[in-house]
């Protein structure tokens, strides 16, 4: 099934490359991807020391080097020869800004980056890709084995936001023949001993009610009998206790949307899924936004 027609892959030149490349082989497989951009952006185009110890004869100015040195990864991971191919190769004093303005301009339907763990690097680039991409973005970890996902973990909150990432969810999960689990972040409210209740007996009733309100919002989807998942935030980063219980139940993929109307949800510009892609450096994770619904934002901050 084609869930992305086009992707977007955002390469840095470093050993991460490698591994992004053929992660993404297997990925295209069943995201139904027919195009691949693969981009670099840097503030300095100058070529690192480690590409000319590696490719000594290099003589092109520097961006056609550059996308030499690229092409050259691709044969030589095998990227599938079906799916069509174009790089770039970019200098800007701003990184995010040429990275995203290509992703628009290229219409790309997801965008592709690298998380690394061991690996030199902060990972600015790839957090404020995910923070303000005007399509969906894949994360993927660096020592992860990848492979077809088997169980999926989807962070809901029960909102009408929430009901495309749902459809997307089911859709995937059934593709692949994995499991679909979805997880509510749960609280008790400060006030509640006001009521007489103690906070277990209170922490029982918000989640009855947020069993309530899955009940409601699953009805309207292909799977209403499965269960969520709730989880109670005691206190922690929600990002941390997603990441924990997604690791407990030994998910594959951890995905969640662009927008919710509480802390359990993936917000455009910050909130649960900026925690998220801040701790999460074992799992693969998708965050589905709609496409064009951050196009808006994105102009007016770009100015396009």
């Amino acid at each position: 099934m084609k869930f992305f027609s086009k992707a977007m892959i955002g390469l840095d030149l470093t050993e991460m490359d490698d591994i992004l490349i053929k992660k993404t082989a297997v990925f295209v497989k069943f995201l139904g991807i027919e195009k691949c951009y693969f981009v670099h952006v840097s503030k300095n185009l100058e070529i690192p020391q480690a590409i000319l110890q590696k490719y000594p004869d290099l003589v092109a100015p520097t961006d056609e080097s550059l996308e030499a040195v690229i092409q050259n990864k691709l044969k030589e991971f095998n990227f599938p020869a079906d799916i069509e191919t174009e790089i770039f190769v970019e200098e800007g004093k701003h990184p995010l800004e040429t990275f995203l303005r290509w992703a628009k301009i290229k219409d790309t339907d997801l965008i592709i980056m690298g998380r690394k763990d061991t690996l030199p690097g902060h990972g600015v680039l790839a957090d404020g890709v995910a923070k303000k991409a005007p399509c969906s973005v894949l994360l993927i970890q660096e020592k992860r084995p990848v492979k077809f996902p088997k169980k999926i973990l989807i962070a809901t909150d029960f909102s009408a936001h929430n009901h495309p990432i749902y459809e997307f969810a089911e859709l995937l999960s059934d593709e692949v023949k994995a499991e679909l689990v979805p997880v509510h972040i749960y609280e008790v409210p400060h006030g509640y001993s006001k009521t007489g209740k103690t906070f277990e007996e209170f922490s029982e009733i918000m989640k009855e009610n947020a069993r309530a309100d899955f009940k409601k919002f699953v009805s309207k989807h292909n799977h209403p009998n499965l269960e969520c998942q709730m989880v109670l935030n005691d206190g922690k980063n929600p990002g941390n206790l997603i990441l924990e219980f997604a690791t407990k139940i030994e998910a594959d993929m951890i995905l969640l949307g662009s927008r919710g109307r509480t802390s359990s949800a993936a917000i455009l510009l910050g909130s649960t899924a900026e925690k998220l892609i801040h701790v999460n450096k074992l799992l693969p994770m998708l965050i589905f936004k709609k496409k064009g619904e951050t196009m808006g934002f994105f102009d007016a901050l770009f100015k396009i």
